[in-house]
């Protein structure tokens, strides 16, 4: 069964270069404190948004001939994940903190708030099926079915799709993004009391 996705989560990222790791690390944090209260401005004070990452390394320079790496550089990357309740907002929130500190947006994930209903329909769906296909079976085999012997379920699997893309600093246009639907797959095995 296809069910449509009432949440988002998105990965916001700030990539920083400089010449040492103090400055690097400074201009790191700037650009993301400006993201991250770009997204509370957009999303209110209490928007979910929680750090996944943060890496604070050297750029090396390798010699043709060999020989020990040189230190060019350092690169800082900040990212934090932020929930989305409401699916369309998803473009205006990415393309708020790429023009306001934000460089990096990944891992787009669509799902869903409370999945104890979807998991319902999908085993009731699933049942159903099942008992059709006995039936079918033991109607091929001249019996008829008079009873349910057991049953057994599998883990019912809601996917959660992603998409990963990139922005540039500036955005022009708003960012369209379509959630479309999430699979939901659940696998019921019965055994049916049969009758000549």
């Amino acid at each position: 069964m296809r069910v449509r996705p009432d949440e988002a989560h998105v990965n916001v990222g700030v990539v920083t270069t400089a010449a040492t790791a103090e400055q690097t690390g400074a201009q790191n944090a700037e650009d993301s404190e400006a993201a991250i209260a770009e997204l509370r401005k957009v999303l209110g004070s209490e928007a979910d948004i929680h750090t996944t990452g943060y890496s604070l390394n050297p750029d090396y320079h390798y010699q043709p001939g060999g020989g020990s790496p040189t230190i060019t550089g350092y690169t800082a990357n900040n990212t934090v994940e932020v929930r989305i309740d409401d699916l369309k907002m998803v473009g205006k929130v990415i393309d708020a903190v790429t023009a306001n500190g934000a460089n990096t947006i990944s891992g787009i994930q669509f799902t869903l708030r409370d999945e104890r209903q979807v998991r319902a329909e999908a085993l009731k769906q699933a049942a159903l099926n099942a008992r059709a296909n006995a039936e079918a079976i033991a109607a091929a085999l001249g019996v008829r079915v008079i009873g349910l012997a057991s049953a057994e379920t599998s883990e019912v699997q809601v996917p959660r799709p992603m998409m990963a893309m990139a922005r540039e600093q500036k955005a022009f246009a708003t960012t369209p993004i379509e959630p479309g639907t999430i699979e939901v797959h659940a696998e019921v095995q019965v055994t049916l009391e049969v009758t000549p």
